[in-house]
């Protein structure tokens, strides 16, 4: 799968794992932090986003800045719970098809677990790109897997987020690239790829 195919899954990975970035209060991600999960206030009644895109992540919370998304957490989950949740998901938006009529994706879209959405990718600027980046909703079911099983670190990259925007509005491009971590395409089985609409 090409880097730049209009729809990939890019993310931080290793053979078992894969990161993905969440932005809460702090009340929220020190918990989290100190249980290596996400315990109260943060509700399991509720739907959760996970972003493989640290460029995005930095996009949707201003390099930590925004009200209750002030710290910025890595969650380094298990490649296998990612896929499931793949195979558990529906496209938030409808995408015409001649496998689902938009009757059978509104159904759909009530009893999956999982939600997908394709977002422009974001460069270092946080400038959209022409090709998409994922993010993944994960509720009921989902979010008992992703607390209870999947979890393997949570790390908090505050400190990074916030040193990237220092470098840049210092003007100093390549340090604030060299800060970013290394993302890589992920590999998925030809059946994820269709259901996703990645190919």
């Amino acid at each position: 799968m090409a880097s730049n195919s209009y729809r990939a899954i890019r993310a931080k990975q290793t053979p078992n794992t894969i990161t993905v970035y969440q932005a809460y209060s702090p009340e929220i991600a020190e918990p989290a932090i100190k249980a290596q999960t996400f315990t109260p206030p943060f509700s399991r009644e509720r739907m959760t986003w996970i972003k493989p895109s640290f460029l995005w992540m930095a996009y949707r919370s201003g390099w930590a800045t925004k009200s209750r998304q002030e710290r910025v957490l890595a969650i380094e989950i298990a490649r296998e719970g990612f896929e499931w949740a793949l195979h558990h998901s529906c496209l938030s938006h409808y995408t015409p098809s001649e496998d689902t009529s938009q009757e059978e994706w509104q159904k759909k879209l009530h009893v999956t677990p999982v939600r997908v959405q394709w977002d422009p990718e974001r460069d270092l600027l946080l400038q959209s790109l022409d090709y998409r980046s994922i993010q993944i909703g994960l509720s009921g079911e989902a979010v008992e897997r992703y607390l209870d099983e999947w979890i393997v670190s949570i790390t908090d990259v505050t400190a990074t987020m916030r040193q990237i925007d220092g470098y840049l509005k210092d003007g100093h491009f390549d340090a604030a690239r060299d800060h970013v971590p290394g993302e890589t395409p992920c590999v998925l089985p030809e059946d994820l790829q269709k259901h996703l609409r990645m190919k």
